[in-house]
């Protein structure tokens, strides 16, 4: 083999050398390790594409101008020492036709599969011709499509080079794709094979029509079989035999693939490239082991709770000890608070519980998909698909089970008692309320050794987590009573009228927040020095002289007085991990100068507050006269009544325990910046990338550093994900995928969550930190949770994937009066920001003006 620097047999490769050979030449190498039948081949290495690139304007990486890069290594001299090299190698091949492939140092990764990105080259026969290919697929490190999907994908250009796989052409009868798991349903082990007579070229590059197959990978058994033409490209025998190896494959590399394979005239079946699968959701891992072999159902909270984006270690750490205090109010308190429930499970760094107990009970069949429809409703309709799969049928004795847990939790928190009070009184219950948030502002960790620190956050969190419950009955009355109305108001309510009922209901902190944030705004609109500082200095800066004392002293006053009362809050709160409002602003001051732009004419949100509350006596009067009936009126009036006094409270269950993360997390990053100054964490907000149990081990000297590097890489890369699963099977299925409907043309539908219409150009947002949202825009979101609701004020209208009607987004969004519609599966993928879209909030239905872009869900081949 010639120079070792510079060219490379396939047979020597490794994983750990993707730096010199590329993902796609590094997996090759893999396969032939663990002997798979591989086309013989060798590979130019990323040394050579260095030396190539030499003096040219692509030489550093850094070059944004695809075309002129392009051109630029097209022109360049091939060097002679690679040439030589090359040339040595292909006569040592055999000097046959060979096909030319790319492997780029970001391709075939786990992360990001660039498929497509870069050039291939078949048939390619004499070692001119071999030369000349080599520099083309050089030259397609700088595509305008790989240029753009590097961008998408976060990777610097300057750290990429591109390495080329040279193997001898595979005389192919047959040849195509196989996916070792579904990647549209996302059903591990139910291989799906797309095949065509001839090479796989065609089939990659979707210029032809292939047979396609599903096969049961373990039974073998083909469960769907789609033949393109008069002639069969493989028989079922060779189905079989390929979804066979294809396992094997996936066993080599302990993730499901996506294979590229040929079949010659003998019938030797060839490996010609195999890469992760990158687009399926993780499957989730308990933290109680499964039954083996036993189906279980996953529901995300992440998303129940609104939050699209990964969450923390430490945030996870926290949730277990969340629900080790549930289980201790149900009578069921674990050995250890920080191990949580067995069935609380961490995919793709979010947070899933097993609901398979739930799915499995008769009690939980009949309660939680109701209490989804009001607050995350396209999960109830999942949920409930799963309901007739005889893998979860009920349980006998899961009635009393359940029983017993509700009434021992209903004692521990006298929600009898608190319920009545709250029918009977509702300024009792928001006193009662207000109280519990002063207490959980008390609650505090003594000082001491790190240990002691650590132990006294977990009892912080666990002592605060029964004040969530406490505070649930006074809202539960509330719906309970607006679900009543319903009942003796029958035909007379409209769709749509309930909605208009609960519009700026009173004892809500989030609006109560967001309404004292646009008073700050006004007061600093009135403020010359104020104003200007909004208008001409960027967030970070503002937010950096807030922390500092120096702003223009009406706006720090302001900002001071806000953050002192909702300094807690944030953007995806609900992770211990993430920075509250009181360690950074920078948001609140993105918001306030977007506030600023509106015109001084303009309707304001306190404006809007008032005209709600118009609205909703407004119509509370239109249903009374339209009921059947004197006694049915007057039964009406009192429990909507009682509902517009009470569902403000529906905040604060949450509330409450994100009051007790903020000083769980100021104790957490005091500890975090001690460990960073001793040096056994690189920063300190590396603690956040560990669990309680963990940081007390780095205290005691235990270098976990690289295991910290590991997590915030795989953080950073799921802060990239766009679609996560609402519910998602152990066997990798998501009932979603394969249940979904195709919705018309130019029309998404969802559950109608704010009613009225309104026509606007979109913008999509997946995280509201920076985010600018232009005045009537309509807000395209994953989900939302309170960080994002100051944005809800200039916004048009809300389209949203997650939630219900009664979720925290479509709450806010009615208290607001703009139209939402929610529950909107992939929102955020089929609509783009510049759409005209037109929202009916009362029927649930989004409609797109225009929406020419093409979305293939399955293999990410983007050409």
């Amino acid at each position: 083999m010639p120079d070792s620097a510079l060219v490379l047999d396939l047979a020597d490769l490794t994983a750990d050398r993707i730096a010199e050979v590329g993902g796609k030449a590094a997996n090759l190498g893999e396969l032939i390790r663990a002997r798979f039948d591989v086309p013989e081949g060798f590979c130019v290495t990323t040394e050579a594409y260095r030396l190539a690139v030499r003096g040219t304007l692509v030489e550093d990486g850094s070059a944004t101008d695809a075309a002129a890069a392009r051109a630029a290594v097209l022109a360049a001299p091939f060097p002679d020492e690679v040439a030589v090299a090359v040339r040595e190698a292909y006569s040592a091949l055999g000097e046959g036709p060979v096909a030319v492939r790319s492997s780029a140092t970001a391709e075939d990764l786990p992360g990001a599969s660039f498929a497509g990105q870069q050039d291939t080259y078949l048939n390619v026969s004499g070692s001119d011709d071999v030369l000349d290919a080599v520099q083309r697929c050089w030259a397609s490190l700088w595509t305008d499509r790989a240029v753009a999907y590097r961008a998408a994908q976060g990777i610097d250009g300057a750290g990429v080079a591109l390495a080329v796989v040279v193997q001898r052409m595979v005389d192919a009868t047959s040849a195509g794709v196989l996916f070792t798991a579904d990647p549209v349903t996302g059903r591990r082990r139910q291989a799906v094979l797309d095949a065509a007579l001839g090479l796989g070229e065609a089939v990659v590059s979707g210029s032809v029509d292939p047979d396609h197959f599903v096969v049961d990978t373990a039974s073998g058994r083909i469960l769907d079989r789609r033949i393109a033409g008069a002639a069969v490209s493989v028989t079922d025998a060779q189905v079989r035999a390929l979804a066979a190896l294809g396992d094997r494959v996936e066993g080599a590399f302990g993730a499901p693939q996506d294979i590229e394979w040929a079949i010659d005239a003998e019938g030797g079946m060839r490996l010609t490239q195999s890469r992760p699968i990158t687009t399926l959701f993780p499957v989730p891992v308990r933290d109680a082991p499964k039954p083996p072999e036993e189906i279980r159902a996953y529901f995300c909270i992440s998303l129940a709770q609104g939050l699209h984006r990964p969450i923390t270690p430490m945030g996870v750490a926290a949730f277990r000890v969340i629900g080790a205090g549930f289980l201790d109010l149900i009578g069921r308190r674990p050995e250890r608070i920080v191990d949580g429930p067995g069935g609380l499970a961490v995919g793709g760094d979010r947070l899933f519980v097993d609901a398979t107990p739930i799915a499995r009970s008769a009690a939980g069949r009949a309660i939680f998909p109701r209490a989804l429809d009001v607050m995350e409703a396209r999960s109830a309709v999942v949920l409930r698909g799963l309901l007739d799969d005889p893998r979860f049928a009920v349980v006998p004795g899961s009635r009393r089970r359940f029983a017993r847990a509700f009434l021992h939790m209903a004692g521990r928190i006298r929600a009898p008692f608190v319920a009545v009070q709250a029918l009977a009184d509702p300024r009792a219950a928001q006193r009662r309320v207000r109280r519990m948030e002063a207490e959980v502002r008390a609650l505090d960790v003594p000082s001491g050794s790190i240990p002691d620190r650590v132990d006294g956050v977990v009892d912080l969190i666990f002592q605060a987590m029964p004040y969530a419950p406490r505070s649930i009955p006074g809202a539960a009355v509330g719906f309970g009573m607006l679900g009543l109305a319903r009942r003796f108001l029958r035909d007379a309510a409209r769709p749509g009228d309930l909605q208009t009922v609960l519009r700026s209901v009173p004892d809500n902190v989030t609006t109560e927040m967001d309404l004292d944030l646009w008073r700050l705004a006004v007061r600093s609109r009135a403020d010359a020095a104020s104003a200007e500082a909004l208008q001409t200095r960027t967030a970070r800066d503002l937010a950096d002289a807030c922390l500092g004392g120096t702003l223009p002293t009406v706006l720090q006053s302001g900002m001071v007085e806000f953050l002192d009362r909702y300094g807690h809050r944030a953007v995806a709160e609900i992770d211990l991990g993430m920075p509250r409002w009181a360690d950074d602003p920078a948001h609140l001051f993105g918001v306030l100068s977007g506030y600023l732009r509106l015109d001084a004419d303009a309707e304001t949100p306190a404006q809007h507050f008032a005209d709600g509350a118009r609205d909703a006596t407004a119509m509370m009067q239109t249903l009374y006269r339209r009921a059947d009936g004197p006694l049915r009126a007057r039964a009406a009036r009192f429990c909507l009544r009682r509902a517009r006094a009470l569902v403000g409270m529906r905040e604060m269950p949450k509330y409450l325990v994100i009051i007790a993360l903020r000083r769980a997390r100021s104790v957490m990053l005091e500890i975090g910046r001690e460990l960073a100054d001793a040096g056994l964490l690189a920063d300190s907000g590396d603690v956040f990338f560990l669990d309680f149990e963990e940081t007390k081990r780095v205290a005691a000297g235990e270098d976990l550093r690289a295991q910290v590097a590991e997590r915030r890489s795989r953080y950073d890369a799921e802060l990239q994900r766009r679609h996560v699963p609402r519910v998602l099977l152990s066997d990798g299925t998501e009932p979603e995928a394969v249940g979904s409907a195709v919705a018309p043309e130019g029309a998404l539908r969802g559950t109608p969550a704010s009613a009225g219409t309104v026509t606007a150009r979109a913008r999509v947002i997946l995280d509201p930190v920076g985010a600018k949202l232009e005045p009537g825009e309509i807000l395209v979101a994953p989900s939302t949770d309170p960080g994002w609701t100051p944005l809800f004020l200039t916004a048009g209208g809300l389209v949203m994937e997650m939630g219900g009607a009664n979720s925290h987004g479509a709450v806010v969004a009615r208290e607001y009066g703009i139209p939402a519609v929610v529950g909107v599966p992939r929102a955020t993928e089929s609509i783009a920001t510049g759409d005209e879209v037109t929202i009916d909030g009362a029927s649930g239905v989004v409609t797109l003006a225009t929406n020419e872009r093409t979305r293939v869900l399955g293999r990410v081949a983007e050409v």
